[in-house]
């Protein structure tokens, strides 16, 4: 007789009705505004969740995508702490993933803090832009692409 299937093993309808779909995404009241779209290899818009964490201050976030797959989070630049440069932690759940997708999103204007990241020194220079957010009229922009062309970076958890 097989086992019975864990939730991470099923996709479609756990998704919807398994997570929390609230919009808890203000990490800092009136601070910058990150955005982006959550897009599969093809452009289309994911139907997902995104989790933001800044660990050095036990700040979180979470944003579900809308139907063209458009996600918000209000942030302050965290502290860099060694040699990692300020960033996030990112977190994508989406229907189809049996697992969750971990990344991050760094800081354009931090060049020199950037360039002495050990994780972004490992990377090839397009890796390295695929987690870089974009200045766009005063926030911040930053698009997941979970496969294709410019996928996003995505590290084991």
């Amino acid at each position: 007789m097989p086992l019975p299937r864990t939730p991470s093993q099923t996709v479609g309808p756990y998704y919807s009705i398994g997570l929390c779909r609230r919009r808890d995404n203000d990490l800092v009241p009136g601070g910058t505004r990150l955005h982006g779209r959550l897009l599969d290899g093809a452009g289309d818009a994911v139907d997902g969740m995104l989790e933001l964490w800044d660990a050095r201050s036990h700040r979180w976030g979470r944003s579900p995508t809308d139907a063209d797959g458009r996600f918000e989070f209000t942030i302050a630049k965290p502290e860099p702490l060694g040699n990692d440069a300020p960033h996030f932690e990112v977190l994508v759940f989406a229907r189809g993933l049996l697992e969750h997708q971990r990344t991050r999103v760094y800081f354009p204007d931090e060049l020199k803090a950037n360039a002495a990241d050990e994780v972004l020194a490992a990377l090839a220079e397009h890796e390295r832009a695929s987690l870089l957010a974009q200045p766009e009229n005063g926030a911040l922009r930053f698009d997941i692409r979970l496969q294709g062309d410019e996928e996003t970076v995505f590290f084991a958890v």
